[in-house]
C-alpha cells in the first residue's frame, strides 16, 4: 500500500486489502495492549504510529520537531506487513534479545531491517513476541536513549 491519507488507524485498516486487515488490526492491539504508559497512538507518516507526544517531549522529532517523537510505526506494504521499532535500530542490547526471541519461536531468522521487522505472510506474524518487545522500552527509556544518540 503507498502512504496512506486516512486519519485515524480504524480508516487505515479499512483501506486494506481484506487479506491484510486481520492481521494489521491484530498487531494494532497487540501492541497497544502492551505499549507502556505515556505513548500515543496516531497516524504519520501515512502509517499507524505510538510516538512520545509533545506533551512529555515538546522538542518533537529532530527532523521535523513539529512533529512527536515516533517509536513503533505498523504498516501494510505492497509484499508485506511490517513493524518499525525504532529501539531496535537504536539499542543494540534490544535487538539482540529480539533476535533470540525470534529464533525461539521457530519461524527460522527474521526479515529486518534497520528498524523494520518485514512479515510477508499474515500466519508467521508472533504477535507475543512482539507483544513483549513493546513493553520492552518505556518512554522515558526511549526520551534518554533519543538524547544520548542524537
Amino acid at each position: 500500500m503507498a502512504s496512506s491519507t486516512a486519519v485515524s488507524p480504524e480508516d487505515y485498516i479499512s483501506e486494506l486489502p481484506a487479506e491484510k486487515q486481520e492481521a494489521v488490526r491484530r498487531l494494532r492491539m497487540t501492541i497497544l495492549d502492551n505499549l507502556p504508559k505515556g505513548f500515543s497512538e496516531t497516524m504519520g507518516y501515512g502509517m499507524i504510529g505510538y510516538v512520545v507526544p509533545h506533551s512529555l517531549y515538546p522538542k518533537g522529532y529532530r527532523c521535523d520537531p513539529k512533529l512527536p517523537l515516533p517509536f513503533i510505526n505498523l504498516a501494510a506494504q505492497k509484499n508485506h506487513i511490517a513493524v518499525y521499532h525504532m529501539g531496535l535500530y537504536a539499542d543494540p542490547v534490544l535487538l539482540d534479545w529480539f533476535m533470540k526471541a525470534y529464533e525461539k519461536t521457530g519461524m527460522g531468522k527474521p526479515e529486518i531491517g534497520k528498524s523494520c521487522i518485514r512479515f510477508k505472510k499474515p500466519e508467521k506474524i508472533p504477535y507475543t513476541l512482539i507483544g513483549e518487545l513493546a513493553t520492552k522500552m518505556q518512554v522515558t527509556d526511549w526520551i534518554a536513549l533519543y538524547e544520548k544518540l542524537r
